[in-house]
Formats: C-alpha cells, sequence, structure tokens
C-alpha cells in the first residue's frame, strides 16, 4: 500500500513477485493500497508465504527458482492466456520452497534484464480451488524485471507468451499454486518514454511560500503518455539514474484535481533514489538540474495501473522541485 511518508508518495512499493519469491509474506501486491506515495506498485491478495532465499544471481537467466516433483505435477488447463486457467493437483505433498515449472512455453519474445513484464497470475489453494485472478479481466499487471529482485524467481529469462506455474509453501502449513502469464514484454528504455508533442497540460500558480497550485484543464482528454514542462530551470547538476534526490512535490488526480499527496502540505521535502519511484515520477526527475521546477503528467500504466491502490485507475499530475541530488553509490 501507499501511505504518506517521508520518503514520499510517489515511491515505489513492491509487487507480487518480490513477496512471493522472497518471503511471501503475504501476496498483497501493490504499493500498499490506501493513500498515496509515488512507491511502485502491486496487486494480488493471497496469504502465503514461501521460503525461498535471496537471489544472488546477476543474469535473470540464472534466477528462475527450480523445478520440482510438486510444481511439475500441477496439471494446468488450456493455453488460452486471456483466461484464467483451471488446474489439477498431482503431488498432494507440501513443498519446502518455491518450486517453478513452465506449463507452456512461448514463442514471442525472450525476457531481458530491465524489461517491463506485462502478466496476469492466478492463485489457487491447497485444494486447487481458485482464490484471486487478476490481469486477465481489466488491466495486466506489470512490473519491472531486474537481476537484484527477486521476481526474476518467477520469470527468469522465459519467452512472452508463456504460463508458468509456482508451488510454495504458506504460513498455515499447506501448499498454495500461482499461474503466471507472461502477456507482454517492453524493454525498459522504451518503457513510458517523455512524449515529444505534449498536449495542453495543467496550468500551476505558486503562493508566496512557493507552494504550487494545480488546475486540470477543463475538457481535456488525459494524456496516454508521459508529459512534462520544465516550469523552472535550475543550475545545479543533472539528476542521473538512481541518484538520490530531494524533492518538495505536490501531487493531484487528473479526473478531479483533488490533492493526494504533497510534501509541501506535510511541511518537510521527500529523499529517495530515482530508481524507487513510479516510472512517470522517474522519467520526470532524471536528465533535470538540480533547483529546477518540473510539471509531469503520467496515465496509469506509468504510475500505479494493476495494483490494489486507490490511485490504480487515475491519471496522475505532479509538480516537483529539485532540491539536491547525489549520485548512486558505486
Amino acid at each position: 500500500m501507499i501511505r504518506p511518508n517521508k520518503r514520499g508518495a510517489f515511491v515505489r512499493s513492491r509487487r507480487l513477485f518480490p513477496l512471493i519469491a522472497l518471503g511471501l509474506a503475504a501476496l498483497a501486491l501493490t504499493s500498499c493500497s490506501g493513500t498515496s506515495s509515488p512507491s511502485a506498485s502491486s496487486s494480488a491478495s493471497a496469504s502465503s508465504s514461501a521460503s525461498a532465499g535471496t537471489v544472488a544471481a546477476t543474469d535473470v537467466c540464472e534466477q528462475p527458482a527450480a523445478e520440482g516433483d510438486i510444481s511439475k505435477s500441477v496439471t494446468v488447463s488450456g493455453d488460452d492466456l486471456t483466461a484464467a486457467p483451471t488446474i489439477a493437483i498431482g503431488d498432494a505433498a507440501v513443498p519446502t520452497a518455491i518450486e517453478r515449472t513452465v506449463a507452456l512455453a512461448g514463442t514471442g519474445d525472450k525476457l531481458a534484464d530491465g524489461d517491463y513484464v506485462s502478466y496476469a497470475v492466478t492463485m489457487f489453494d491447497a485444494t486447487g480451488t481458485q482464490t484471486s485472478d487478476q490481469g486477465h479481466t481489466g488491466a495486466a499487471l506489470t512490473e519491472q524485471l531486474t537481476a537484484t529482485t527477486g521476481i526474476g524467481q518467477i520469470f527468469g529469462c522465459t519467452t512472452v507468451g508463456s504460463r508458468i506455474v509456482i508451488a510454495a509453501p504458506q504460513q498455515d502449513g499447506s501448499a498454495g499454486y500461482w499461474v503466471f502469464d507472461v502477456l507482454d514484454a517492453t524493454p525498459g528504455a522504451q518503457w513510458c518514454t517523455v512524449s515529444d508533442k505534449p498536449g495542453k497540460l495543467p496550468e500551476v500558480a505558486f503562493d508566496t511560500a512557493g507552494k504550487p497550485n494545480i488546475t486540470i484543464p477543463a475538457g481535456t482528454t488525459a494524456p496516454s503518455e508521459v508529459e512534462l514542462s520544465v516550469l523552472t530551470e535550475g543550475d545545479g547538476d543533472v539528476v542521473g539514474e538512481g541518484d538520490s534526490v530531494t524533492v518538495d512535490y505536490t501531487g493531484v488526480k487528473w479526473s478531479d484535481g483533488t490533492v493526494f499527496d504533497s510534501s509541501w502540505d506535510r511541511g518537510e521535502p521527500a529523499t529517495f533514489s530515482t530508481t524507487g519511484v513510479v516510472t512517470g515520477f522517474k522519467r520526470a526527475l532524471e536528465g533535470q538540474k538540480v533547483g529546477s521546477t518540473v510539471l509531469v503528467a503520467m496515465p496509469p500504466k506509468c504510475g500505479y495501473a494493476g495494483t490494489g491502490n486507490e490511485l490504480a485507475d487515475e491519471t496522475l499530475v505532479f509538480v516537483v522541485k529539485i532540491e539536491s541530488s547525489a549520485p548512486a553509490a558505486g
């Protein structure tokens, strides 16, 4: 879930993968649902917990969890990835760690480090009864595949069009099953890039204390891409990928113009890494100079789409003032 905190509303929160692959504390994917905080996203809620160690591999192809007799014994119906599958349980034993089997190998592109993977996931209890389905109806879930997170244990470098079975132990001592359908993948550099032809952006007025007031233009359509305008250009260092930045910001919903989070209102700026925020917010920061004030509008897919967050279906608008930046460690 997302909640206002010192780190800010755009801070990424965990999705289903890291939770399921690295400890399944409680498949509550989403940047937390609730308030705001430019955090990442996630979605799905299944109460489970798997014991899997920290992922040490540096190549996503080396990360997939090992196939086991239990995951291999699960029979998945159909090969239509647009619909939720059903399963039949073979070996009823409870796995001691996460197990993975590719039930259907897709014929699409091979996943690579940094790709944004669009997927659907169906969850089942120990009897094979479906408990949840996400991504087959409504927006697909999306997560960035990196060698430094646990999601590689699920996807690895499989191909688009694949259907993957995960079996894992749950906190109550039973087995839990997940079927992941890999629907699409977009290289990181091509995901939610800034439009070179922005439409009519919101109007911004500042009070005497420098706090912005954002007005959504009446009768305009929300943008389908990230749109950005530099309101004031600073003269400091350029923000690089992964830098730690300190910013003041206000975020509003395009749908009704209401403020959902503001560091100005809290009286304290937020500090975070540019790689720790939703993609639309990341695009607004990297490449800008310290001291700049930036206006950015982002569609749901570049914010919290596919999550349980209350902002999942919202086009978001932020005014951000970059106060300082420090290079990424290492």
